[in-house]
């Protein structure tokens, strides 16, 4: 059976940073064909893979990680972000956190589940591409089998998290005239109309806050204009990454940016997924909870800031409870020098090995 840490190091020193992940994918294969998964690895973009992993009969619970990553620039690291070195407690790589312990750990509690209690085992396994870039892969998907439960091994620190905001991306456009640099006044600067609107759109401060998922954000990720110095820019461009919540949806937020937007400024849409919420009175949420804390099961439910493949797979999965549970630390997502706790992953592998044996009086409860 595999060990968690080491199947955990082995996808770290994979560079799956936005491209490569059929890899990740093809390492993972082979494990769980040998405990009996039938395994599917499609390969819609060349390099770029999703797997399904199913085992058993009726209604399976869900499990899925992203084999992507962000970038990581090693100048700016202490350490080759693609070591998978261990230092005491921490697994150390690009990665780790964020979320290929979550991986490992799914990969390793599915084939100890397969020996121990395969007559209680009916799992899907669901592994992505292009997660990181706006859910890429989870939207090429095949048809997968409905399920009552869906678990996102995605960074947590193995607390209790039901669900997340929504993320809309907008593309803001201001359209000028050109002119020679030293006659600005015979043109029309697009990017100062532009940066105008970014700027009045940063310092607004009336976003609503939501009393499950907090404060709706909107964050001017990137801005694009200009040629040369000595040019008017007549064309400008600015992306917004929006977080939305059940109280503030895309339609309030584009709403809202045009309201702060200049007059004739372009809006249109890059990416728009839905936010995910579960209720903490579901009754099967309730039921996976006391199985994955049985030591803590009142921990209060939290929701996630950011956001997950769940918002595309649980409308194709029939709009199951959503759990998101990982060994991965939220604090070192996306950061250079990125690691993860041992300690966590194999507590991680523990508790979902049993939720998978114990799945069917689970299901029942819910």
């Amino acid at each position: 059976m595999p060990d968690p840490i080491e199947l955990a190091q082995r996808l770290i020193r994979l560079d799956t940073r936005a491209a490569g992940e059929k890899a990740a994918a093809e390492l993972l294969a082979p494990l769980l064909t040998d405990a009996g998964f039938a395994v599917t690895v499609d390969e819609p973009r060349p390099g770029r893979a999703n797997l399904v992993a199913r085992f058993g009969t009726g209604a399976p619970i869900t499990l899925t990680g992203h084999l992507d990553t962000v970038p990581a620039d090693p100048a700016t690291w202490s350490f080759d972000p693609h070591s998978g070195e261990i230092d005491g407690d921490r697994l150390r790589g690009r990665g780790s956190s964020d979320m290929k312990a979550g991986v490992a750990a799914i990969v390793a509690a599915a084939v100890r589940a397969t020996r121990t209690a395969p007559e209680d085992l009916s799992a899907q396994l669901v592994f992505t591409f292009g997660e990181e870039t706006g859910c890429e892969g989870a939207s090429l998907l095949p048809e997968l089998t409905p399920s009552p439960a869906l678990l996102v091994a995605e960074p947590t620190a193995n607390r209790i998290v039901l669900g997340h905001k929504g993320v809309l991306w907008l593309r803001l456009t201001a359209h000028g005239r050109s002119a020679h640099g030293s006659r600005p006044e015979l043109g029309e600067n697009a990017l100062a109309a532009l940066a105008e609107t970014a700027v009045r759109i940063h310092r607004n401060e009336g976003w609503p806050v939501s009393p499950t998922h907090g404060p709706a954000t909107v964050n001017v990720g990137s801005f694009h204009s200009g040629v040369q110095p000595n040019l008017v820019p007549d064309r400008a461009e600015l992306v917004l990454d929006i977080r939305t919540t059940p109280e503030f949806t895309a339609d309030d937020a584009r709403a809202a940016i045009a309201g702060l937007a200049l007059p004739g400024t372009e809006i249109t849409a890059d990416l728009d997924l839905p936010g995910v919420a579960t209720s903490a009175e579901d009754p099967l949420a309730r039921a996976i909870v006391a199985v994955l804390h049985q030591d803590n099961p009142d921990q209060r439910p939290e929701y996630a800031t950011y956001f997950t493949d769940a918002s595309v797979l649980a409308p194709a999965l029939g709009s199951p409870a959503v759990i998101v549970y990982g060994p991965g630390d939220p604090d070192q997502a996306h950061v250079s020098d990125e690691t993860c706790s041992v300690a966590a992953t194999r507590e991680a592998t523990e508790a979902i090995t049993r939720l998978l044996t114990t799945w069917p009086s689970v299901r029942d409860q819910g």
